[in-house]
């Protein structure tokens, strides 16, 4: 089945109070706009588009990062939901198949509920998706006669019977693709808002003789992030669902309320995540691995078997092989760590590659940063690098090498070589008790003479 995604992302979302494009405010590390990007590609479409507005060239700039593909056109002026939905029609009108409209404020809706949606069209020209509100409130209702949905009324314009109807709008409609166009170019703004209601097109359908049908979904699902509370909600929900998921799928998690996952987090099965775990972008976790409490996880890849933490930091480009192990108070940054590294503790490795089976002492520091260009640390297989080691980069230490503990390396070292970079230790006998004995005599003095 060939499906088109129209995405809405025009809004001001003044109620915000933000200089930032409401669809751009984040929720599990990633704009509200991408998780409808996201729900969109898990329908493998053959185009979307994403109708922006407000904010029009950083909406459209997102749109974009998230995949090349995405085409966006601008809905000038904002008018309703129905003329936004008409902007994507010289795009995809005369295309076969299905559209459904989508919203990028609305975060949680499921692959399955637009699958169910799909399915109903077998039975309807149009279906919308509905749901039971716990309180309606201002919410669209949806008038049905049997499994027939009449008529979409607004809150404005509804009866007092009309309002008592709990089955509510969540604005998400399917149709195929060329009858939606056609069925939005016969809407009128002849309302006090004097917009273009995309609900307006059940009713139009139907004066066609064309029937429309509801798809239910759980009501958390249509939440719409319209203030700061409504977007932490959606974080919470986003959160408690993608803990389930990990839970169902194998994952341990010892403390599930205490981790936080993005967008786009994947963890293997029988990994084990402690707790006060956050997952930035672009984390992918295999199978086996565990990561220790407490640490802050950004787009980077750890490979089956490794362990990370506690208290460790891994930022974007670090790449784990198998068997690692990166301890507490570790930050590795665009850095691979071949197979069974160890980097125990108290240690900064960036712009580094580190071979298989080497040892890291405490308090290694790769440094990377000249003010200016950033430079690469290159260390070889089953070398011992010493605590306190300072690894001036552009250098080299090789195969089996080995530096003494508190070295300042600023040359490359071959391979086998032990390479000592510090000064020579003096030793002064019984000094240290005279230097006491006189600063004792000196902090007396001054006490005698405060007194």
């Amino acid at each position: 089945m060939q499906v088109s995604t129209i995405i809405l992302a025009a809004g001001h979302g003044t109620r915000m109070n933000s200089d930032l494009p409401k669809v751009l405010h984040h929720v599990a590390a990633a704009p509200l706009l991408h998780h409808a990007l996201a729900t969109a590609h898990s329908l493998e479409p053959s185009r979307i588009v994403v109708v922006t507005g407000h904010g029009g060239e950083a909406v459209a700039a997102s749109a974009i990062a998230f995949d090349e593909a995405v085409e966006t056109v601008v809905q000038d002026p904002q008018s309703g939901a129905a003329h936004a939905v008409a902007q994507a029609a010289r795009l995809l009108a005369d295309l076969p198949g299905e559209a459904i409209v989508l919203y990028a404020d609305t975060p949680l809706i499921r692959e399955d509920t637009l699958r169910k949606m799909l399915a109903a069209r077998q039975h309807h020209a149009v279906v919308v998706l509905g749901f039971q509100a716990r309180d309606p409130g201002r919410y669209g209702r949806l008038l049905m006669q049997d499994s027939n949905l009449l008529a979409i009324r607004e809150y404005d314009a509804a009866s007092e019977d009309e309002r008592a109807v709990a089955l509510c709008n969540s604005g998400v409609i399917c149709a195929e693709a060329a009858t939606l166009f056609s069925l939005v170019a016969e809407v009128k703004n002849n309302n006090p808002k004097q917009e273009y209601y995309l609900t307006d097109i059940v009713e139009i359908a139907r004066q066609r003789g064309l029937s429309a049908g509801v798809v239910l979904c759980d009501e958390a699902e249509t939440l719409g992030v319209n203030t700061r509370a409504q977007l932490a909600e959606a974080e919470a929900a986003f959160q408690a669902r993608a803990r389930a998921a990990a839970l169902d799928n194998g994952v341990t998690l010892t403390a599930p309320e205490t981790v936080f996952f993005a967008l786009d987090t994947w963890i293997g099965r029988d990994a084990i995540i402690g707790p006060n775990v956050l997952f930035g972008p672009g984390v992918t976790v295999e199978s086996g691995s565990e990561i220790k409490g407490f640490c802050h996880l950004d787009g980077c890849h750890i490979s089956r078997g490794a362990t990370v933490g506690p208290f460790a930091r891994l930022r974007p480009g670090a790449e784990l092989a198998e068997d690692v192990h990166v301890g507490n108070f570790v930050e590795i940054k665009n850095a691979t760590l071949g197979e069974g590294v160890k980097v125990g503790h108290l240690t900064y490795l960036g712009d580094a590659d580190v071979g298989d089976f080497t040892n890291i002492g405490a308090g290694t520091v790769t440094c990377n940063y000249d003010g200016v260009m950033k430079h690469r640390t290159v260390i070889g297989k089953r070398a011992f690098i010493g605590s306190d080691t300072m690894l001036v980069a552009p250098v080299t230490v090789g195969d089996g090498a080995l530096t003494a503990s508190g070295s300042v390396i600023t040359e490359d070292v071959p391979a086998e070589a032990v390479a000592i970079g510090r000064a020579r230790q003096v030793t002064k006998p019984g000094l240290a008790t005279r230097m006491f004995d006189k600063l004792k005599a000196i902090k007396a003095a001054k006490a005698k003479g405060q007194s």
